[in-house]
């Protein structure tokens, strides 16, 4: 018995009840091709050619641009509104990439032959459409078994599914303004992670000063070099170094691979491990708030992150521990550990074998400069917690986007 096709999405906007109708892609958007041009008519200046290296992340970016000789093209010229796709690609997963040109990028500019270009008066919608898994599927069913390509008349025949011009224009619409709120939030995310960076070289002296660039008002006293096991209340330990039993439920065991962006993912977790064995590992460390963990082994060695959870939980051997307790704060040993100088001692200090490993008493012996007053360590380490939080409320409003979209892309079509 054959499936009965649907005829309506899931979720619409109020007041709509009419059938969605299948079409073919050529009935309802207008089609232009690319340019083919040779080497020799590549110039410094003239007409723009938008190349499948321009597209990303459904927008275009200017960089590794093109010019041809205004006398050779015979393509269409872009507009405002036009949505470009690449249609040939040496890999297939890039075949429909495509981006909603907002503005022209050069005045003149042209599609090169490898993508083609779409016309419409809902192009919101169908730049949208092309988000959607029935695109993707659309795609691969087309695809060649050996040239990563779809021409033009394969795109003209995909069938997909319309309402009436009004209500893909509000869905158009919907999706614009969250593609928007999430290129908003990426922006912020990348621009706070550069204001860190930079700050981080600031209001932490470079290796041949006794002062930082930038300080805190009434501090003025030159920092002072120390050993890293100066800092700490004890020795630097680390997890087992054996490989443990890893059970279905029980106590979450990390190691190096949940470190992500100098936090830690306990979704990256590497197991369970039962509390008979957590018991066991606790003689030799056990994990309180705000420990600081250092990868020591490992592709990720240098990798830092500060315990910010009170749940149990416990850790394997490329991970090393330092506690401060009272003795510096520990916020300021965290960051202290993200900065150039002390990275580059990292990677200088490490072995060189299989994989780079460094030991704890090495790491203890670490050379590095701090404030003589705890107070604007204080400061110091606050002040990038602050800032680490607002970078982390900025990645989580951008994941709930993200994760929104998908549920509309595959609610809001058929």
């Amino acid at each position: 018995m054959a499936k009965e096709e649907k005829k309506a999405p899931k979720l619409r906007f109020n007041g709509y009840t009419n059938d969605w109708e299948r079409k073919e892609f050529g009935d309802i958007v207008e089609f232009y091709s690319g340019l083919t041009y040779k080497p020799e008519n590549i110039a410094q200046s003239g007409t723009l050619v938008i190349r499948s290296s321009n597209i990303h992340n459904s927008q275009y970016v200017n960089a590794d641009n093109v010019y041809v000789k205004n006398n050779i093209v015979n393509s269409e010229y872009v507009k405002k509104q036009d949505i470009v796709v690449v249609v040939r690609n040496g890999s297939r997963n890039l075949i429909g990439k495509h981006a909603l040109l907002t503005s022209i990028p050069h005045n003149p500019s042209v599609i090169g032959a490898f993508m083609t270009g779409i016309r419409s008066s809902d192009n919101q919608f169908i730049e949208t459409l092309l988000n959607t898994e029935q695109f993707k599927r659309e795609i691969n069913k087309n695809l060649g078994a050996t040239i990563n390509q779809i021409t033009t008349s394969q795109f003209k025949k995909m069938r997909f599914h319309f309402s009436k011009q009004k209500e893909n224009k509000q869905i158009g619409v919907l999706f614009t303004y969250l593609d928007n709120s999430i290129n908003l939030h990426e922006r912020k995310c990348e621009e706070l992670t550069l204001i860190k960076k930079s700050l981080l070289q600031k209001l932490f002296p470079k290796e041949d000063k006794i002062k930082p660039e930038i300080r805190y008002k009434n501090f003025s006293d030159a920092w002072e070099q120390r050993k890293v096991i100066d800092l700490l209340n004890q020795p630097i330990t680390d997890g087992p170094h054996e490989t443990p039993n890893l059970v279905e439920k029980g106590i979450p065991f990390i190691s190096a691979d949940a470190i992500v962006d100098n936090r830690i993912d306990f979704s990256r977790k590497r197991g369970f491990i039962t509390k008979e064995y957590d018991l066991q590992c606790r003689k030799k460390y056990s994990p309180e708030l705000y420990d600081v963990y250092l990868v020591k082994s490992g592709s990720t060695v240098g990798k830092v992150a500060i315990v910010e959870t009170t749940k149990q939980f416990n850790i394997w051997s490329p991970l090393a521990a330092m506690r401060c307790k009272g003795k510096t704060n520990p916020y300021f040993l965290y960051f202290l550990f993200q900065i150039k100088e002390n990275q580059n001692q990292v990677k200088s200090k490490a072995s060189n074998g299989t994989q780079p490993n460094l030991s704890m008493r090495e790491i203890e012996q670490f050379n590095v400069q701090i404030p003589s007053l705890h107070d604007e360590q204080k400061k110091i380490g606050e002040f990038f917690k602050q800032l680490n939080s607002l970078i982390t409320l900025h990645q989580r409003k951008l994941e709930k986007l993200k994760q929104l979209k998908k549920f509309l892309l595959q609610n809001m079509f058929i």
